[in-house]
């Protein structure tokens, strides 16, 4: 069963990544296009919405591959002298308030949308609907906030770690 979730897991931040990842190809090619016709006195009408936008797959995007592989920001100080049980409780109890974070952001986010479609509310010059990049970006925060819960019941059951690739 365990296993199976790992397996939906990591098929869901693969294609969260992809995402993060073609979203960061699209900006850069917008970016190089109105650099260009800048030069040449025509710019990309609605760059910046466009680059603002982009931006939320390319950070939300990435965000569960970046928990998946132990990218996050870890202060380690005092881990060499804590024994390894308090590790692994500190590991478990940072993956669910990670998750709890995660969830507190996607649940806010969708919030967010619901008022930006009762308000029409939508990008300066294109006039994209904010909404569809906030509900986007609160399934990229879903998907991490499922990640790390999995990577908590993972510690707790196998005390495998899965950023470690290692089994206790």
């Amino acid at each position: 069963m365990l296993i199976a979730m790992r397996k939906v897991a990591d098929g869901l931040i693969a294609l969260s990544a992809t995402v993060g990842s073609l979203g960061l190809i699209f900006e850069v090619v917008i970016i190089l296009a109105d650099v260009i016709g800048r030069a040449f006195g025509a710019p990309i009408y609605g760059s910046q919405d466009i680059i603002t936008m982009s931006m939320v797959m390319v950070v939300f995007g990435a965000m569960a591959l970046c928990d998946r592989q132990g990218g996050h920001i870890a202060v380690d100080l005092f881990e060499r002298s804590y024994p390894a049980l308090m590790n692994r409780v500190i590991d478990i109890l940072a993956a669910l308030l990670g998750a709890v974070i995660f969830m507190g952001i996607a649940y806010a986010i969708n919030e967010s949308a619901k008022l930006s479609v009762m308000l029409n509310l939508s990008t300066n010059l294109l006039r994209l609907p904010k909404a569809w990049f906030q509900n986007g970006l609160s399934v990229f925060a879903l998907i991490t906030a499922a990640g790390m819960a999995l990577r908590a019941i993972e510690l707790i059951l196998s005390g495998r770690d899965i950023r470690k690739g290692e089994a206790a």
